[in-house]
């Protein structure tokens, strides 16, 4: 895996704040990571009755396909960050809803 840098200073114009432009993208990297994990259980999941079968390699090549199409997905907090530059993510202050 590469190593991609991020400008700083852009993430910092997306909220104002560095430290919450990273709480932000953290929450949104955590979901991603969890809905990823999601569809991957459900896919697998085809196979759980299948355990005197799993010697047979045609499970074993499909089983292994379907974890590496997830595998070489982009990592959660690489395409948060891209969803942030693109104005994907909806964020708000909760405490500029105090001050109205």
């Amino acid at each position: 895996m590469a190593i991609k840098t991020v400008d700083v200073d852009r993430l910092v114009n997306e909220t104002g704040n560095l430290f919450e432009s990273v709480a932000i993208l953290a929450k949104r990297s955590r979901q991603i990571a969890t809905h990823t994990k999601g569809e991957l259980d459900e896919k697998l999941a085809i196979y759980d009755g299948f355990e005197q079968d799993l010697d047979d390699p045609r499970y074993q090549e499909e089983q292994t396909r379907i974890s590496l199409d997830y595998e070489l997905r982009p990592e959660p907090t690489e395409m948060a960050i891209s969803e942030m530059f693109e104005h994907e993510i909806y964020f708000r202050d909760p405490s500029a809803d105090l001050d109205d």
